[in-house]
């Protein structure tokens, strides 16, 4: 098929679609400014090769692209059921996505989260000063009158999951769940390497969903997707959901 066939089949596919859960990485927020990190010039790409790190704005200035706000417009269109994330850039809260549709698997750099209740603040919300507490991270150590959760008194901690640290269950458990579901799954920009949230498009593929992959990379589910985009984020999601728009419009 050529590319405007496959938009044409993915958009008849979500269209159709009763659960569409869909999974994004670092590469929906390329087209910010931000950096991937397994593309030709990623983040551990560059450090294989001995290299520094690729050039990226300060990420509090990083704004949602095309990408994100198209997927806002599926779901205001009725046809995202749910959104998984590996992204911590807070990028699909900051275009619209509420987070009773949204698991982020590896957290988000603007929130700290409750050990105790799992109850979210953002660092203002928690009256959480870096400079004096640092960055919250789960491996630090606790410091005497550090501020605690305002729900239930429970430690405080940086949502983001750095290597090492265990996903957050209620949103693994949401995002297993889900993805069990979805009669449609559409990997949008992961190279799904990192488990277990590249996980997600197994237990989709194999509980019977679709599985549409766009990404300029390889994945380990190439093999077994049923629609595969290598193509631009930005040139090929705008064109889907038009479709589905216009899908909508003829019904």
């Amino acid at each position: 098929m050529d590319l405007e066939e496959k938009i044409e089949l993915a958009s008849k596919w979500i269209y159709e679609s009763k659960n569409l859960v869909v999974f994004t990485g670092a590469g929906i927020s390329t087209e910010s400014g931000l950096p991937d990190y397994r593309g030709p010039d990623g983040v551990w790409t560059r450090r294989d090769k001995g290299l520094p790190p690729p050039k990226s704005p300060p990420w509090e200035l990083v704004k949602p692209n095309n990408g994100h706000f198209a997927l806002v417009e599926l779901l205001k269109l009725g046809k995202l059921d749910y959104l998984i994330s590996q992204n911590v850039d807070g990028l699909h809260a900051k275009s619209g996505i509420p987070f009773d549709k949204l698991s982020e698997l590896h957290g988000n750099m603007y929130f700290m989260k409750c050990l105790n209740c799992g109850k979210k603040f953002t660092f203002e919300e928690a009256g959480w000063d870096k400079k004096k507490w640092g960055p919250g991270y789960r491996t630090n150590s606790e410091k005497k009158g550090q501020p605690k959760c305002q729900n239930c008194g429970g430690r405080l901690i940086s949502s983001i999951v750095n290597f090492g640290d265990p996903l957050p269950m209620d949103e693994l458990d949401e995002a297993i769940q889900r993805s069990q579901s979805a009669d449609v799954f559409f990997v949008i920009g992961s190279s799904l390497v990192v488990t277990p949230a590249a996980n997600m498009p197994g237990i989709a593929y194999r509980s019977g969903s679709k599985l549409i992959i766009l990404n300029a990379g390889e994945t380990p589910y190439d093999d077994v997707a049923d629609l595969r985009f290598f193509d631009q984020i930005g040139d090929v999601l705008p064109s889907i959901i038009n479709k589905v728009k216009e899908l909508i419009a003829e019904n």
